[in-house]
Formats: structure tokens, C-alpha cells, sequence
């Protein structure tokens, strides 16, 4: 029975299998007839394109050929028509290089008789000249070293008066210039009027004081004296005891400290350098405030604290009776003042006023002018070289090794805000004998010039008068004797302020009636 169900079974698979194989057949065959069927439409389809394509091309193709044919004719058209223009201007060419030709030897024609002309205009001339020649006496070369000459001197005297015009016209402009600049800064500014001098008076309570002072065989005298290194004079003023010393920042500390003594009573060698000692930090306090308050006035601050020190040290140290931290001041205001006027740099102006006189402070322990000292405090305090220049060009005898005195508006500046501080009435004063002398040097230093005649120093030493000899001194010659007198004041001459240099000229005929 199993044998059986097996055997249907596997004839029922093998038929079905050969039903699945007959239908898969069927299905491809028909596919592939459909697949025939649609490639013979493509390659109709394409056949016919190509057709079409073919038709196109040879349509453009034509229509190219056609418009290469239409442009081949043009350009002919356009060459010959080249080539016609081109006949045409090698013609006229050559009726140019022909008419040239004509013009060329027509103008070597007249060249020709041009030469003829002038050979006899030349001959003429020569003719002329000799006739000239011996009718004036003077051969053609003096003739024209005469004319030559009375030329130059026409061209002379017209330069000499042309140069007196300039001069004068630029010395009134630049004369009114400053005065504004300088009117409009000094009337800005006044200072005080100190007095100079070398000794200080210190008022005793009574005359037993002296005795105490002096102490026993003049040890506290002696003690005091070695303590500040000034001289004490003790002589028969009444109620009164004089300091003597060339320093006058020693001089103070004495003068404090003896003052600090006599209010105390106890005057004994060791009490006197307690107090000796207490007067020279109080003295070196005030110095320091001195300078403080100098550079915030000037709104300088940020320079170095010795530079400040130095600064202060200047308000014990006169000159001509003026106070020189107080003429410092003033210098560095009229300094800035002026150059924010004209447009130079003010800082560095305010700096080189400020500090100018600065080697005055260390005159006394280092040798040398102040204004090199000066400059040489500058640099080692490394402050702008623009600065140091400014000090040490306010005198011009000044030099220092690697610093070159520059002629810089700063430089000017800072000379005249020193010169002008000095120069204002009541500034500055000096003895008896040293104005004489001056007087008599400036009087003597104009005199030395040949052609001069008199010569006054007038209105107290600013001003000197010189009156020339008209045959000996003309009006240049005048100008350049001013020059040359001015030049000669400043290099041997020490003054305050500026000196005016004035050449009076003046011719005067003389006749009598009979």
C-alpha cells in the first residue's frame, strides 16, 4: 500500500514538473516574440532619426557652404579695395617726397644767401667797430670792461639797497612778531625780588649769649663751626651773630641750627651736632618740598627723586640777587607759554627752561660751566636728548662729549625765557664795581672797531651806541659793523639779559657866508 501512495506520488511530481516546464516555455516564447517585435520598432525608430539627421546636416551643411561663399566675396571686395587706398597714398607720397625735394633746395638757396648776407653784415661790423674804435680811443674789450663795470656798481648799490629793504622789513615783522609772543607771555608771568648774598645775620637775646657760643677756650665755636663748615663771626654787632659761607645750603643749616641752639640754652660740642644734624634733615626736607612743589606747579611730575632734589637745592642759590629755583620757574612758564605760541614742543621746552640752570646746583662740588654740568645730569638721568640740547645751548660756549648743540626752536626758546627773566626790570642786581666794569668792556669792545669814532653804553648796559666816520664807514658797512660788534659782546662779555647794538651814521656839510 506504502508502494503504492509512493508511486502516485512520484508520478504526480514528474507530472507537474513537466506542466511547470511546458508553461515556463510558453511564457519565454511569447516574451521573446514581444521583445523582437519592440527592438524592430527601436531600430526603425532609429532609422528614421538617422534619416532625419542626415537631412539636417546636409541642409546646414549648405546653408555654411552658402554664407563661407558670401563672406569669401566680401573680404575680395574689402582687399581690393585695400589695395586701391594703397596705389592711392603711394602716389601722394611720392608728390610729397617730390614737393620736398623742391622745399629743400629752396631753403639750401637761401641758406646760401643768408651766408652771403651775413659774411657781409660781419664785414660791415668790423668796419663799424674800427670807425667806433678810433673815434672813442678804447678798443672793444675796455669798452666793455667799462660798461662792465659801471654796471656792477649800478647792480651794487641796488642790492645794498635791496638788502637794507629785506632786512629791515623782516627785522620790523619778526621785532612785532615777538613782541606779541612776548607781551603775550610776560604779562602772564611776575616774579618775586630776592637779594643775594654770601652772609646770613642771626639775631642773639642778648649779648652774654656771645660768651656761650664762643664756650670755654672757643670749643663750642669750634665745634660749630667743623659741624657745618661755615665761618661764625662773632664781632661787636650788638644782639647779632654773622654766618659766612659761599654755600648757601650749608649756610642755612647753620642758620637753623644755631638759631635752634640759642632757643634751647644748651650749647655744648655734643648738643651742637644733635642739632647740627636735625638742621640738615629739616634743610634737606625743605629741598626736597622746594622741588616738589616746583615741578607739580609745572605738571612735570615723573622725573627721578635726585633730579627732584636737585631742583629744590636751587632755592638757596642766587644769582644777580635773583632767587634761581624762582627764575627757573618763571624760565620754564615763559618757555612753554612760547611754545605753544609758535608750535614747538612743549614738554621739552617746560623741561629745558625748568632745568637750565641745574649744574648750579653742583657748581660747588663738581668743575665746569653750569650749563655742561647741566646737560651731562640730563643724559645720565636719561631724559630726552632733545632736553639736554636745550640746556646746554642757552650759553654757546658750551661743550660735551657726544651731545651736539642743535639750533632747534627749543633751544631759542629756552635762551630767551632765561634771558628775558633776567633781563626784566628789577630781576636782577649787581655791585657797584662789577656794572662800572661791565660798562667800561662793552664801551671798550666798540671801540676796538676801525671806523668807529665814539661809542656810550646807555640805559644801564642794554643798549650801546656807536657813532661811526661816514668817509671811513659805509650804510652795508654799517650793518656788518653791528654784526661784527654783537658777535664780538657775545664772546667776550658775561651779561645779564641782551645787549642792543646801535651804528649812528651821519654826514654833515659845512659852509660859512662871507
Amino acid at each position: 500500500m506504502i508502494v503504492v501512495v509512493v508511486a502516485v506520488a512520484l508520478a504526480a511530481l514528474a507530472l507537474g514538473g513537466g506542466l511547470g516546464y511546458l508553461l515556463r516555455e510558453t511564457v519565454l516564447s511569447r516574451r521573446l516574440q514581444a521583445a523582437q517585435k519592440d527592438a524592430e520598432k527601436v531600430i526603425l525608430e532609429a532609422k528614421n532619426e538617422a534619416i532625419k539627421i542626415k537631412e539636417a546636416a546636409e541642409a546646414g551643411v549648405s546653408a555654411r557652404e552658402r554664407e563661407v561663399t558670401a563672406e569669401l566675396r566680401d573680404r575680395r571686395a574689402e582687399l581690393q579695395r585695400q589695395e586701391r587706398r594703397v596705389v592711392q597714398k603711394e602716389e601722394s607720397l611720392d608728390r610729397k617726397v617730390q614737393q620736398a625735394e623742391r622745399r629743400e633746395q629752396a631753403t639750401a638757396a637761401r641758406e646760401k644767401a643768408q651766408d652771403e648776407r651775413l659774411a657781409e653784415i660781419e664785414a660791415l661790423k668790423q668796419q663799424q667797430l674800427g670807425k667806433l674804435e678810433a673815434i672813442s680811443g678804447l678798443t672793444m674789450e675796455q669798452a666793455r670792461a667799462q660798461l662792465l663795470s659801471s654796471i656792477e656798481e649800478e647792480v651794487r648799490a641796488e642790492a645794498n639797497r635791496r638788502v637794507r629793504q629785506i632786512e629791515a622789513q623782516a627785522r620790523e615783522e619778526a621785532d612785532d612778531r615777538a613782541r606779541m609772543v612776548l607781551a603775550s607771555t610776560i604779562e602772564r608771568l611776575a616774579g618775586e625780588v630776592s637779594t643775594e648774598s654770601t652772609v646770613a645775620a642771626v639775631p642773639l637775646p642778648s649779648d652774654d649769649m656771645k660768651g656761650r657760643l664762643i664756650g670755654r677756650e672757643g670749643r663750642n665755636i669750634r665745634a660749630l663751626e667743623a659741624a657745618t663748615g661755615v665761618d661764625l663771626i662773632i664781632d661787636d654787632t650788638p644782639e647779632a651773630v654773622a654766618i659766612s659761607c659761599f654755600d648757601p645750603v650749608r649756610r642755612e643749616v647753620a642758620r637753623i641750627a644755631l638759631t635752634k641752639l640759642i632757643q634751647d640754652g644748651r650749647i655744648h660740642p655734643a648738643r651742637i651736632e644733635e642739632v647740627v644734624k636735625k638742621a640738615e634733615q629739616e634743610v634737606e626736607a625743605t629741598i626736597k618740598q622746594a622741588g616738589e612743589q616746583a615741578v607739580y606747579e609745572l605738571g612735570l611730575q615723573g622725573l627721578p627723586v635726585d633730579l627732584v632734589k636737585l631742583v629744590g637745592r636751587l632755592k638757596y642759590r642766587t644769582s644777580y640777587g635773583q632767587n634761581i629755583l624762582l627764575h627757573s620757574v618763571q624760565a620754564s612758564h615763559l618757555a612753554a607759554m612760547m611754545a605753544a605760541e609758535i608750535g614747538a614742543d612743549v614738554k621739552v621746552c617746560k623741561l629745558g627752561a625748568l632745568l637750565h640752570d641745574i649744574g648750579k646746583a653742583l657748581t660747588h662740588e663738581v668743575e665746569g660751566a653750569h650749563h655742561v654740568i647741566g646737560a651731562d645730569l640730563m643724559l645720565r638721568f636719561g631724559l630726552p636728548k632733545a632736553v639736554a640740547q636745550a640746556v646746554i645751548g642757552h650759553h654757546e660756549d658750551g661743550h660735551l662729549d657726544g651731545l651736539e648743540r642743535v639750533e632747534s626752536p627749543e633751544t631759542w626758546i629756552v635762551a630767551a625765557a632765561d634771558a628775558i627773566t633776567g633781563a626784566r626790570p628789577g630781576a636782577r642786581r649787581e655791585s657797584l664795581e662789577n656794572y662800572i666794569k661791565r660798562l667800561e668792556a662793552l664801551e671798550a669792545v666798540a671801540n676796538s672797531f676801525e671806523g668807529v669814532e665814539k661809542s656810550y653804553a646807555i640805559q644801564a648796559g642794554r643798549e650801546v651806541r656807536i657813532l661811526v666816520k661816514p668817509d671811513r664807514i659805509d650804510d652795508l658797512g654799517a650793518v656788518r659793523l653791528a654784526r661784527d660788534v654783537v658777535k664780538k659782546i657775545e664772546e667776550s662779555l658775561q651779561y645779564p639779559g641782551q645787549i642792543r647794538v646801535t651804528i649812528i651814521r651821519e654826514t654833515r656839510a659845512v659852509d660859512y657866508a662871507k
